[in-house]
C-alpha cells in the first residue's frame, strides 16, 4: 500500500501565544522596514483584529492605516494599509505588514 504524504501549509504565528496569523505563501514582500526592523507584507492574514483607521506619514508617503493585533492575546503585530495616496504605493492597499520579530514560523 502506498503511503500518503500530507503536506501542511507553512504558517506564521503570533510570537506571544502561537495563534496562526498568516500563510507563508501569502507573502508579497520581505523587504519592508518597520519601527523595530524587518517586516513582511502579506496579501492575506487571519486571526487578527484591526484597530482604528488613521492617516500616517511613512517613508513612502501618506497612508491610511490601522494597527492589527492578534485576536487571541491582543499583541500588536503590525498594520494594514487601507489607502495609499501615492500612485506607486497603491499595490499596498488591502494588504498587511507583520513585523518579523512579532511572528514565528509554525508547522515548518
Amino acid at each position: 500500500m502506498d503511503k500518503m504524504i500530507s503536506i501542511s501549509p507553512r504558517l506564521y504565528a503570533c510570537y506571544n501565544c502561537h495563534n496562526h496569523v498568516a500563510l507563508h505563501d501569502d507573502i508579497v514582500s520581505k523587504t519592508f522596514q518597520a519601527h523595530h526592523g524587518r517586516a513582511f507584507l502579506f496579501s492575506h492574514v487571519m486571526n487578527v483584529v484591526a484597530g482604528i483607521v488613521h492617516e500616517q506619514q511613512m517613508l513612502t508617503g501618506l497612508h491610511r492605516v490601522a494597527e492589527v493585533s492578534c485576536s487571541d492575546c491582543g499583541e500588536v503585530l503590525g498594520w494594514t494599509y487601507e489607502k495609499a495616496y501615492e500612485e506607486t504605493q497603491k499595490y499596498e492597499e488591502g494588504k498587511t505588514v507583520l513585523e518579523k520579530f512579532k511572528i514565528v514560523k509554525d508547522n515548518w
